[in-house]
């Protein structure tokens, strides 16, 4: 059974890594998986959550501050926990003197950490559906934005797809988590609420 959705995880990966691979999505795939590790993701992430701050009133000020907790919890439970537990090689990694998936075609460096989850997967999903619980006419961006981010992992072959697909899920549920706890804050001190007409 294990060996039949490795086989589906390897295919899938393949499929993505390789038969559909082209020069523009070899350009523009590193430039949106690493956007967490230069000084123009730091420019977008910043301007998006002073965007936030500024036309989002009260509940924009609340919610940009939440966020920030929702990705510190998400990424070390991703990074720190998760990742540690499972130990899983990335389909880049070489075991024995063998890479793990042969076939693979590496556009960026595969990187020392661990596969499963792939935190990109969690964090991006985390925020998409944080955001997407308040701002549900916008769902379909924050969504679609996450979904790129997860597949330029498994296009770039530093991930399975079963990396990206658990990461979705655990970030979801970070998520919910989150909400659920504000819930609480919310119902101690009533006038950390929203007003009627901030809300979604």
């Amino acid at each position: 059974m294990l060996d039949a959705l490795f086989q589906i995880d390897k295919t899938i990966l393949l499929f993505c890594n390789t038969t559909i691979a082209n020069p523009v999505f070899d350009v523009v795939m590193p430039f949106i998986t690493d956007l967490n590790k230069h000084w123009y993701g730091f420019v977008i992430y910043g301007a998006a959550l002073l965007l936030l701050i500024w036309k989002g009133g009260r509940k924009g000020r609340t919610l940009a501050l939440l966020v920030i907790v929702l990705v510190a919890f998400s990424d070390q439970l991703s990074s720190s926990v998760l990742k540690r537990i499972v130990a899983r090689p990335r389909p880049c990694h070489e075991i024995a003197g063998m890479v793990v998936v042969e076939q693979v075609r590496l556009v960026i460096p595969c990187g020392g950490g661990t596969s499963f989850p792939s935190s990109h997967a969690v964090n991006n999903f985390a925020v998409a559906a944080f955001l997407s619980f308040y701002y549900r006419r916008w769902r379909w961006a924050f969504y679609s934005f996450a979904g790129i981010v997860a597949f330029s992992r498994v296009y770039l072959g530093v991930h399975f797809p079963s990396d990206v697909v658990g990461g979705a899920a655990i970030g979801m549920a970070c998520t919910y988590v989150v909400i659920w706890l504000w819930a609480d804050v919310e119902r101690w001190f009533p006038k950390l609420r929203f007003s009627p007409q901030e809300e979604t």
